[in-house]
């Protein structure tokens, strides 16, 4: 009996546990094992004389508020003042920006998945349709990306101002300002669609509809800023652009040099308050063009003319371009993608409290403006550039990998082009759905801090990885630029993407996790935020609250990784979704192993975890893939998980489980106390490594999607510039391939009678003519036969130019405005 009662006892704590009870649950518990316990026993009256007293005493101390507090709560308060920091108000302000969403789930170690399958997926509407269906598949056609960026080093005038007049940087501005108040996910497929034809025109028309004066606008302006600058704005009247990297301050925000005084001036031949303006500012966006700068600085009183504050915080305010004292500066061409970018500064430029963003309301709101802004602005430029990119290689490579022959052979038959297939097709597709998911999230309202972060960063990397591998498959027709090149502009135009918003590693080192483990955690903000609490009796209780609710959330973790682990996540419960209910476990298990993982790096390392950049990061990369996952999972479900989807959705789950896996080894392998390391391999792998990286089997499959005609292949490239046009790359491309698939088994007749002798090895005309007379092909087939050869003959050849020794250079008119001028 006595066997027994530990048993009940020890499987009652670790229900209560797993189940995460609450504290009524476990004095209720207590106390019927205390009733019980003696039951068991020979002597009860000797048991109960040694148990119940000190079990009494700390379900007392436990259960009753007023006692914990001031026992031990009180004490642990006053410890954590002592050695937490203080935290600075940019810090503040970024930990309150935008929102906590799915990655809130993910970190609490038992993701709800009925919150994500209900997240409504992304649609077009009627209006929104027709803009990408017309206005912008008409500028895809007028582009000349080869004359805009190897010859003018600009977009076309009649480029332009179509951009203007169709409002394509009125995507986000209402209807009654004059905008066309598009969702962030229209707003996504269009910035994608234009990308797969001109990263210039793509960058030239997402950068005023993302971070700048119109989104800062919306938020924060007052009526009267909005009636006077969004209706210019949705004309085109004024180009915007927005200036906040120096010099000096980069990626770091907070350090801006620049600055403004609050000061009596000349405004309008009146003398009024208003602030003198000093910055410098480089990579700017549109800046050798813009005619409204939005400027981010410090703002100073030391006259102390609006209160007693000297240091008012950091400011953003509207700049006409036209104002004495601002200076334009020679354009930057970013990696020969000239979209128009480059320096500004302003020496003494006087301003009234009216230009500031809010009017005075705005003083000092510029951090926590940029901070929110940032979070929803990049969560769709770059995710869109980086999928159209994943999306052009899926189609044009693999296209060519099919129609490219050698040794009788489409090259992507070949093991080795398929592998590389095989992760452009499975990246593209984990991308788009990273991408849908966000969109959704965004147009419900959300504002995903660190999901715009996660996907930002990750996003572009397979993107860069997927450029990569399209450029090997590709080999001489990758790397030789000219107008029949798709996809060599945008491989050069891959490090833009990994550098702006937000450098990548930066991203990833600090921000994802950094930003994720205070914000996403249920109850570490809870403890910062009672710590700093001002009154007294509040952070007690506060603190109280959420410190046991930490620890209950962390035996908790420690309980249900273990269980997780020793099963492999089976028979957790997880959605009725077809062919997904492996995947779903696994998530379960991940999650919870991820929250165990961050909260004991915390817990250990405290405020060192900031400097153990490369912990940090390893477990944002769990964090990362935990999301991505998610994605696909909603994506494949959203799309009513189509049988030739499978395979797809498998070999990216597969692909993002190893690397978890590996994310955990690293973590582990480098935590400073190594017997905890030791603890925590063996409770979240108890029975050893569970993954691998996906099959060869599996990327068989997965690039054999890109090299045949498909539903599937239409769903993972959807959304991108195509044509019929025989006149363009584009055209010709797409033509070849599908005639390929076509005469596929005449090819193979072909082959075989080739290897049989009954075709002598001639050159292809010859060959084609033997095996018309000999009737192994009819004279339809011949002549189809001799068109695929013509187009797959263009659709191999390379550009190449006369004069090569030929020189250009940059000559600039009075108006700034950059010209390409052949001085050969």
């Amino acid at each position: 009996m006595f066997i027994f009662a530990l048993l009940l006892t020890a499987t009652t704590l670790w229900f209560l546990l797993d189940k995460r009870a609450p504290e009524t649950a476990w004095l209720i518990s207590g106390g019927i094992l205390l009733l019980l316990f003696p039951l068991c026993v020979e002597n009860p009256f000797l048991l109960m004389l040694i148990v119940w007293p000190p079990a009494l005493i700390i379900m007392l101390v436990l259960g009753y508020d007023k006692i914990r507090q001031k026992l031990i709560s009180a004490p642990l308060l006053k410890q954590f003042r002592k050695v937490m920091p203080a935290m600075s108000t940019t810090e503040q302000e970024a930990l309150d920006a935008g929102t906590v969403w799915w990655d809130g789930e993910l970190f609490s170690g038992r993701p709800q998945w009925s919150h994500l399958l209900d997240i409504p997926p992304c649609h077009l509407n009627d209006k929104e349709q027709a803009f990408l269906d017309n206005q912008v598949q008409q500028l895809c056609e007028m582009i000349d990306d080869w004359q805009t960026t190897r010859v003018d080093k600009d977009l076309a005038p009649e480029v332009w101002q179509y951009i203007k007049k169709q409002g394509f940087w009125s995507l986000i501005i209402p209807e009654e300002y004059g905008g066309l108040a598009f969702s962030a996910y229209a707003h996504s497929q269009i910035v994608m669609k234009v990308a797969s034809r001109s990263v210039t025109a793509a960058v030239t028309i997402m950068v005023p509809n993302s971070l700048g004066p119109g989104k800062l606008l919306l938020h924060y302006g007052t009526l009267k800023q909005k009636n006077y600058y969004l209706p210019r704005l949705a004309r085109g009247e004024e180009i915007p652009c927005f200036a906040l990297t120096g010099p000096k301050a980069g990626s770091d925000a907070g350090a801006l040099p620049d600055n403004g005084i609050i000061c009596y001036g000349q405004w309008q031949g009146e003398k009024i308050l208003g602030i003198l303006l000093n910055w410098e500012k480089r990579y700017i966006t549109l800046g050798p063009v813009a005619s409204l700068i939005g400027l981010a600085f410090h703002l100073y009183d030391p006259d102390q003319l609006l209160g007693e504050q000297h240091h008012l915080g950091i400011t953003v305010a509207l700049i006409p371009r036209d104002l004495k004292g601002v200076e334009i500066g020679k354009r930057h061409i970013p990696l020969d993608i000239p979209f128009q970018n480059g320096p500004n500064k302003g020496k003494d430029v006087f301003i009234p409290l009216s230009q500031i963003i809010g009017g005075k309301k705005g003083i000092g709101q510029g951090w926590r403006m940029l901070v929110e802004c940032l979070a929803e602005g990049r969560a769709i430029s770059l995710p869109a550039l980086s999928t159209s990119g994943g999306k052009a290689a899926s189609r044009y490579t693999g296209a060519y990998a099919r129609v490219r022959r050698q040794f009788n052979l489409p090259i992507g038959y070949f093991e080795g082009v398929e592998e590389a297939l095989a992760r452009i097709a499975g990246y593209t597709y984990q991308m788009d759905a990273a991408r849908q998911l966000t969109l959704s999230a965004l147009d419900c309202g959300e504002k995903p801090a660190v999901v715009s972060a996660i996907i930002k960063y990750h996003l572009t990397e397979k993107f860069r990885q997927v450029m990569n591998d399209a450029m090997d498959i590709q080999g001489g027709s990758g790397i030789c630029l000219g107008k029949n090149n798709l996809l060599g502009r945008v491989y050069q135009s891959i490090p833009i993407a990994i550098t702006v918003e937000g450098a990548n590693i930066l991203t990833r080192s600090m921000i994802i996790f950094g930003q994720g483990a205070i914000r996403c955690h249920p109850w570490v903000l809870k403890e910062f935020n009672a710590v700093h609490q001002s009154d007294s009796k509040k952070a007690l209780k506060q603190f109280d609250s959420a410190f046991f609710g930490h620890i209950r959330f962390l035996a908790s973790n420690i309980v249900h990784s273990f269980s997780l682990g020793l099963t492999r996540g089976r028979f957790s419960k997880v959605p009725e979704i077809k062919d997904t209910k492996r995947q779903f476990q696994y998530l379960n298990w991940l999650s919870s192993s991820f929250a165990l993982c961050a909260d004991i790096a915390m817990m250990t390392l405290g405020g060192a975890l900031k400097r153990k950049e490369r912990l940090s990061a390893r477990l944002g990369d769990i964090l990362s893939e935990l999301y991505l996952t998610s994605a696909v999972l909603k994506h494949f479900n959203d799309q009513g998980c189509p049988e030739e989807d499978k395979a797809l959705m498998e070999w990216t789950c597969q692909d993002s489980f190893y690397r978890m896996q590996e994310a955990f080894r690293s973590f582990l392998a480098n935590l400073p106390f190594r017997p905890l390391a030791w603890l925590l391999r063996f409770l979240i792998f108890p029975r050893g490594l569970a993954f691998s990286m996906p099959s060869d089997k599996a990327s068989h499959q997965i690039a054999r999607i890109l090299l045949s005609p498909s539903e599937s292949r239409e769903r993972l490239t959807s959304g991108i510039f195509n044509s019929d046009d025989l006149s363009g790359k584009v055209g010709r491309l797409e033509a070849c391939f599908k005639l390929a698939v076509e005469l596929d088994s005449q090819l193979k007749t072909l082959r075989q009678a080739v290897k049989a002798g009954a075709i002598p090895k001639e050159p292809h005309g010859k060959m084609l003519q033997v095996a018309l007379e000999i009737g192994v092909i009819n004279q339809q087939e011949h002549d189809l036969l001799v068109r695929l050869e013509e187009l797959t003959v263009e659709v191999i050849a390379v550009d190449d130019f006369d004069n090569f020794g030929e020189q250009f250079v940059l000559a600039e008119d009075k108006d700034n405005t950059v010209h390409h001028k052949n001085v050969a």
